[in-house]
């Protein structure tokens, strides 16, 4: 039994980037989508799809890399867990790495990074930071 997917999900991707494979499968969800989608915003991945697979439908994520194949994702952490959520405001959210990397939120306007938090003024439970 998996208690954290969204813990799930940042390790097959962290998984997948150390052996450099063109794509990672997760089993889908909601947040999973969204979170998927910030990361495209963002450029760390190049695009998502939606497979029909029996049983359950997967998500694929297409990574990316550098001209000399190196890694854009170099660091996924789980920030917010079961056992202890964590939930910033946006006044309090501070760039990653000088806005190298990002942090993603999910707040009651969706599942956004801490950049579109700061503009749009609404903070949430931090999800992960990616860099």
């Amino acid at each position: 039994m998996m208690t954290d997917p969204i813990a799930d999900m940042l390790t097959r991707i962290r998984n997948a980037v150390n052996v450099e494979r063109p794509h990672v499968d997760v089993p889908v969800s909601k947040v999973k989508r969204g979170v998927a989608d910030v990361l495209k915003r963002e450029g760390f991945i190049w695009d998502w799809v939606e497979v029909a697979e029996a049983p359950v439908a997967q998500l694929r994520l297409e990574l990316k890399y550098g001209p000399s194949g190196e890694h854009l994702i170099r660091h996924v952490k789980r920030v917010s867990k079961p056992g202890c959520r964590i939930y910033r405001r946006a006044s309090d959210l501070r760039p990653v790495l000088n806005g190298l990397g990002i942090t993603i939120l999910s707040t009651s306007q969706g599942v956004i990074s801490d950049r579109e938090a700061r503009q749009k003024k609404v903070g949430g439970e931090v999800i992960c930071e990616v860099w």
